[in-house]
């Protein structure tokens, strides 16, 4: 089991990014209680160049009773717009959000005056490190890094702490249409059955084949190959038509979480099942290893 010095070298990573910026990353969420000032809710707007487009409305319901009863633990980081008395949220939009379904009239602020340059990559290096930030929205990430700043597929992998084969696989999917991206951004397809569709000619039409057969990312990739997929009638019955709309949420929302397909079994007339979780290769093995053994689903605040 992994302990927490191995989680360091993507801190260490992480700082070593925003030093261009100026920015400690270890320092980020905690200056003195001197710097932190409350601001009206209303005085502060998003960062509208972050990765980030799709806020789970379930998670955000959980944070926002969670804050309505403890408040919020830590302060949002801002910085000030020029001329007026608004400020820019560059890190904590997930808790603004969540504030204001709380009903909150003001947030606890650190106010830093960072460039237009720092916001965006402060911003995107916060949100490529959440667990659970969709395949796409993690891709288009890495995009912004490498085409704004300059940054290779490596050196990402070393600052981030990710394997160079997740940041390529994860950037390939941008080559799919965006109706394709758009189902692996609700996680009705998951990141392995998007790259299975990657070298088809027909995306978009295999895509919706997939996700109304019930398909697996083997099949998949048979199914883009032109073979017949694998045929267990009574197991595929039984996955693909006695699930209910709950389970098939749950298998969408683990497949996007893990970038791996995952089916979830109910046994027949039990309150127990099965789990199964589908690697192609090694690398993605290891990465899932590593995932559950640093706590997958952490809530960060």
């Amino acid at each position: 089991m992994a302990d927490a010095s191995q989680k360091r070298p993507m801190r260490r990573g992480l700082s070593a990014l925003m030093a261009d910026a100026g920015v400690d990353a270890t320092d980020i969420g905690k200056r003195s209680a001197t710097a932190e000032r409350h601001v009206p809710i209303e005085t502060l707007s998003p960062n509208p160049d972050q990765p980030r487009r799709f806020f789970d409305e379930d998670a955000l319901s959980d944070l926002s009773a969670s804050i309505a009863q403890k408040g919020i633990l830590q302060p949002l980081i801002v910085r000030p717009l020029t001329g007026s008395d608004q400020y820019q949220i560059v890190a904590g939009e997930r808790r603004w959000r969540a504030a204001q379904r709380a009903g909150l009239h003001e947030v606890p602020v650190l106010v830093r005056d960072f460039s237009d340059t720092e916001v965006l990559e402060i911003g995107i290096i916060e949100n490529i490190q959440r667990a659970d930030l969709n395949a796409i929205e993690e891709a288009l990430g890495f995009r912004q890094l490498m085409d704004r700043f300059g940054h290779t597929q490596d050196q990402l992998s070393t600052v981030l702490g990710k394997s160079r084969s997740h940041i390529a696989n994860l950037m390939r999917l941008l080559k799919l249409p965006d109706p394709v991206q758009e189902y692996v951004r609700q996680g009705t397809l998951s990141a392995g059955h998007a790259r299975a569709l990657i070298s088809s000619e027909q995306p978009e039409d295999l895509a919706r084949q997939v996700i109304s057969r019930g398909l697996s990312v083997r099949d998949t990739e048979k199914l883009v190959k032109g073979r017949p997929e694998s045929t267990s009638p009574t197991k595929k019955k039984v996955r693909s038509s006695n699930k209910d709309a709950d389970t098939k949420a749950l298998e969408g929302d683990l497949s996007a979480a893990l970038s791996l397909g995952v089916t979830i079994d109910h046994d027949a007339g039990a309150e127990g099942g099965s789990v199964t979780i589908r690697y192609d290769s090694l690398e993605e093995l290891d990465r899932l290893c590593n995932l559950l053994s640093s706590g997958l689903g952490e809530d960060s605040r």
